[in-house]
Formats: C-alpha cells, structure tokens, sequence
C-alpha cells in the first residue's frame, strides 16, 4: 500500500444517531491508515457531530451543511425509516458527495449510515473503484462490492435479498470493528476474573445517551443488593446532554460513584470493571472481547438482535426496554451475584465470541478485491 492510496468514508454523528457509526468507522480508518492510506470523511453537520474528534485522529474531514427541512421531497413509501438522519434528501446528499469525490477518486468508499440506499450508492458509482457498506439492519437495498455486519450471529443470507450476487458478504462479531487497545487489554481483562466478585461496576449508555437511560440505572441500582465495598464508575460522551444532570445524581449514591466524560481509555476501565451496565450495541464487542460480564439494556429496535443473541449465548444478560430497568435491574444483579462462578461463566461465554482482530481481517479483505491502489 502507499500513501497515494485514498480511501472515503460517508458517515454521521449526532443527538439523534449517536456516535457509532462514526466510532467504527474512525477504527477501521485508523488501521487503512496505519497500513499507508489517506482516508476522509464526509460528514454532515448535525448537532452532536464528532468532526473534531476525526481530526484529532489524522484524518481529512469534509462536511456537508445541514438541510433544517431534511428529505422532504421523497414520496413515503420510498423513504427509509432512519430518513430523517440525513439531513437532507438521498439525491442532494450525493450531488454534494459527488463533487468532492470526483476530486478524491477513492479507491475504495465506505458507507455506515441508515439513511442510504443504493439509489445513493448508484448515483456515487462513477466516483469510486469498490464500494464498502457497513450495516446491522438487513432492511434495504445496496449496490455494494463488499458488505460487513458485525452482528453476533447474523447469517450472510440474510443479505442475499438487499445485495448483488457478486457481493461479498462478512458477517459475525468476528468482524467487530475494535481498536487496539481492546486487543492490548484483553489477556489482563480475562486473567483477573478468576474470583467472581463484585467490586466494581461501570456503566456507559452508549455516546449520547440522549433519553438520560444512564440516571433511571442509578435509580434502580439505589434499590439493589450491591456489596457494600462495591464502587462504580459511569461513562459518558463528550456530547451527552445530561451529563451535568447524571453527575448531580451519583453525589447521593450509596456506593462511591465516579462520573467520566468523553474518556480516551475505554478497554483499561472496562478491562478494572467486574460488571457492566450498556446499551446492547456496537460497544457489546468491546465488552466480550475483554470478556466482561453485561447487563444489556435495549434501546433501539436494532439493538434486540445483539441483546437475544448475547442472553441466548450466556454471554449477557438483558433487559428488553428501559422501561423494564426499575423492575428488572435487582433481579438480574441478585442472579449474577448468587454463585461466584456466575460472573465468571458469562466472562468466559463473552471471550469466546470477538478476539479483537476484526478491523485487521476487514482490511485484508479490502485489500484482495480487485483495483487496489
């Protein structure tokens, strides 16, 4: 690979979306980097965006004006339900596109977004060599050379039906986007969960948390039979809005609590947690990878999927709603807590499912397709 190398990513941040389509995105650019690449991404301007954490990582940004109005101009039964995420029509979202990228000319574009289709992906053909999607929802249409879904247990067959023929198809949390660091973390992570005790609790409701899931888990764990010596720390992004709200409430905590914002060490304070408290998406493969024990809490229809197959693989224990969190929380928290061997069995079932190498396998699969430079 050299440095002449270019590769494009389309993907978005928000209040809305949250962060992590940009998260797996700014990992696997980070290994195209490392590899010699030059990688931008285009990114919309929406409130809560993360343009200046993808500079800060050494990449190229180019972003797109938000539209206030959105699509408006396509019929219903034509648009997608995560629609409204664009922040602008599907056909004005690739004129924009369209003009920087005929100045790139990628060898490769990547598109992790729930608002695009292959009507955008079609429009774009003439701009790049190979086109990447990264997708969990299996519900609409891509015209794509290489397709990744990091779902534990997703079968490529289900696909079939929204892909070319000639598509190639990764499927699985082998394939789990992670950075390094999980990787470095891991063997230290497994080698001290030997004893299945409780001492220490993290809890992260994904990068935005904009619904304050994180303040009904400090509620409901008030009620809880934790271990009197147990301490917990709470994780947000650096754009959650109730951050404020959530670090008044851990001062009247019966257990020494500790609010972190926007932090750069994830894989260290998951890999010093007994137990975590997150939401069931893209960070349940950071958790298995360093095999701690979860307590999921679903919060978006896509996030069922990963909390069934997690809970089915006792690998995770889940709670279908937050609504269900005041009620369910203490039982699953007394369950966990009444073997010591139940921490460690749900430790061991999560290591088993993603070793960390999921962005160095994607790489070298993007690297065997055909008009490589």
């Amino acid at each position: 690979m050299t440095s002449a190398l270019v590769i494009a990513f389309r993907a978005d941040a928000s209040l809305d979306i949250g962060t992590g389509h940009i998260m797996r995105c700014l990992t696997l650019a980070n290994e195209l980097a490392r590899n010699g690449a030059t990688c931008h991404f285009l990114c919309r301007e929406h409130p809560g965006n993360l343009l200046g954490l993808i500079r800060d990582n050494g990449h190229q940004v180019h972003s797109l004006p938000l539209i206030p109005q959105g699509d408006t101009d396509t019929p219903a039964a034509k648009r997608l339900d995560h629609a409204d995420w664009l922040g602008s029509s599907q056909e004005d979202d690739a004129t924009v596109c369209a003009n920087i990228l005929k100045l790139l000319k990628p060898s490769r574009l990547v598109v992790d977004h729930y608002a695009l289709d292959s009507r955008w992906e079609k429009a774009l053909a003439p701009h790049y060599r190979k086109l990447m999607v990264i997708d969990d929802l299996a519900d609409r249409e891509h015209d794509c050379d290489l397709l990744l879904d990091q779902t534990f247990g997703r079968d490529p067959s289900d696909y079939e039906p929204w892909t070319p023929a000639q598509c190639q198809r990764l499927c699985g949390a082998q394939y789990a986007l992670l950075r390094p660091e999980f990787v470095q973390w891991r063997d230290y992570s497994l080698a001290r969960r030997t004893s299945g005790k409780l001492q220490h609790m993290l809890i992260n409701l994904g990068g935005v948390d904009r619904d304050n899931v994180t303040s009904q888990v400090l509620a409901a764990l008030k009620n809880c039979p934790l271990p009197k010596a147990c301490q917990i720390t709470v994780v947000m992004g650096a754009t959650a809005p109730w951050a404020e709200q959530v670090s008044e409430f851990c001062r009247d905590m019966p257990w020494p609590t500790e609010v972190k914002v926007g932090v750069s060490n994830m894989a260290e304070l998951m890999a010093n947690s007994d137990l975590a408290i997150g939401a069931a998406g893209a960070t349940s493969w950071e958790r298995c990878c360093l095999g701690v024990p979860s307590v999921l809490i679903v919060q978006a229809e896509n996030q069922e999927k990963i909390a069934q197959a997690l809970e089915s693989a006792s690998a995770a224990a889940a709670i279908s709603t937050p609504n269900k969190i005041s009620s369910e929380l203490c039982a699953a928290l007394k369950l966990l807590q009444s073997e010591p061997a139940q921490l460690f069995s749900m430790s061991e079932q999560a290591s088993l499912i993603v070793d960390g190498h999921g962005a160095g396998v994607t790489v070298d699969v993007m690297r065997s397709l055909s008009d490589w430079k």
